[in-house]
């Protein structure tokens, strides 16, 4: 009697399992390995966050009986958020960081989409030269001192602009879209000119409304740039009314600096170091706030671009 073959022992064992073989549910061990490694990523990056949370809301009293932090405050108070957003000095370099990642997000993405969309279509005239250009500068990047006079040449040294300009475009988000835009069909492109629509029309009608994922994807890059920027500001910036949040919070957190009530807008402060994990909140809040809203972009946009690039 000849032995049964490999394909009906797998057959027979698909049948007992109820499943494919490759589909099997992993090994208790496995399961509880994968458990510890998730709870254990958690704990590190959700503790420290959860203390910056917890001490920002102690009081003097329970901050100097702690060693300086606390993770579970006993009475919480909200009195270090009132005083940094009372009207200081504070309030006003948020407002500045607002200022600063919406206007620069808006122009680093109308510059991107619009160089992205040229580089993507073909007969673009000197297409292939700019690309090369693009590309290039993932290999040789200015220094300091040449980034310093082009924007000293160009009379943006202590204005707002000074923040922008030097870091409105992006290699890399720029070849993600490049990509992305060169797989939409070009049968799209074709109707659309037969109906009599121009490059913009086609751009604006067309393309943007199925591009939202990527668009979205290198909005967020964007705007997480401009709001966690110092360095700009710390290099071209010399009046204190137009530095941003992230100078600000780092002259506190830390250089050490201590703050100053008049500066503030109040007459007596709270612990310090409770208002310096408050501030360090606000500046991270906004992004974290944003970020659930295009979570469900960010696979498709970079993916998709990184793949076809």
């Amino acid at each position: 009697m000849s032995s049964p073959s490999i394909s009906a022992l797998l057959r027979r064992r698909r049948r007992s399992a109820g499943r494919p073989v490759w589909m099997e549910q992993p090994s208790r061990a496995g399961q509880a390995l994968k458990f510890l490694l998730i709870v254990a990523m958690i704990v590190a990056v959700g503790y420290p966050f959860l203390l910056a949370v917890g001490t920002s809301l102690a009081t003097k009293a329970e901050l100097a009986a702690n060693g300086g932090y606390v993770l579970f405050p006993e009475r919480p108070t909200l009195e270090a958020y009132r005083v940094v957003l009372s009207g200081g000095v504070i309030t006003r370099a948020a407002l500045v960081s607002v200022g600063v990642t919406v206007v620069g997000t808006a122009l680093s993405l109308l510059c991107t989409i619009c160089l992205a969309y040229g580089l993507s279509r073909p007969g673009t005239v000197a297409g292939k030269p700019l690309l090369l250009i693009v590309v290039g500068t993932f290999l040789f990047t200015p220094g300091i001192i040449p980034n310093y006079l082009v924007v000293q040449e160009l009379g943006l040294l202590d204005t707002y602009g000074a923040m922008v300009v030097p870091i409105m475009l992006n290699a890399f988000n720029i070849i993600v879209v490049r990509a992305f835009f060169q797989g939409i069909p070009d049968e799209l492109h074709e109707a659309a000119r037969l109906d009599g629509a121009g490059e913009l029309t086609i751009l604006c009608r067309i393309v943007l409304p199925l591009s939202k994922a990527v668009t979205a994807v290198v909005g967020m890059f964007y705007a997480v740039t401009y709001w966690n920027s110092f360095f700009n500001a710390m290099l071209y910036i010399n009046d204190p009314d137009k530095l941003p949040l992230q100078v600000v919070l780092r002259s506190y957190v830390l250089q050490g600096d201590t703050f100053n009530a008049k500066a503030m807008g109040v007459s007596v402060l709270p612990a310090t170091t409770a208002l310096s994990m408050a501030v360090l909140i606000l500046a991270v809040l906004p992004i974290i706030a944003v970020y659930p809203f295009l979570q469900k972009y960010f696979v498709k946009g970079v993916l998709t671009g990184a793949i076809k690039a």
